[in-house]
């Protein structure tokens, strides 16, 4: 689930195969019209579909030159994306 708190999208609950397709809409609908900051801190766990969520919403953020943050990113997401070789890819985490 994607909820906004003030300028922040917070992102709860499990990001797997069968839920990162609509959060993923989701969140494209908030990143075509400004910058933002996205709280990872309250996701449960994660499959490799979490780290194509996070690529997905980085590369829309830079084709309408809005800027992406992170924060609270689960460890397991950094794993998976250390283990695919794209945590370079990855947006950059805020304090």
């Amino acid at each position: 689930m994607i909820t906004r708190e003030g300028e922040k999208l917070m992102v709860r609950g499990q990001l797997n195969i069968a839920t990162v397709p609509a959060l993923f809409e989701t969140g494209l609908q908030h990143l075509v019209s400004e910058d933002l900051l996205v709280d990872f801190s309250q996701v449960e766990s994660v499959d490799s579909a979490a780290v194509s969520l996070l690529l997905g919403w980085a590369r829309a953020a830079r084709r309408g030159q809005h800027d992406l943050r992170v924060t609270g990113l689960p460890d397991d997401l950094l794993s998976l994306a250390g283990l695919y070789g794209v945590a370079e890819l990855l947006p950059r985490q805020s304090a």
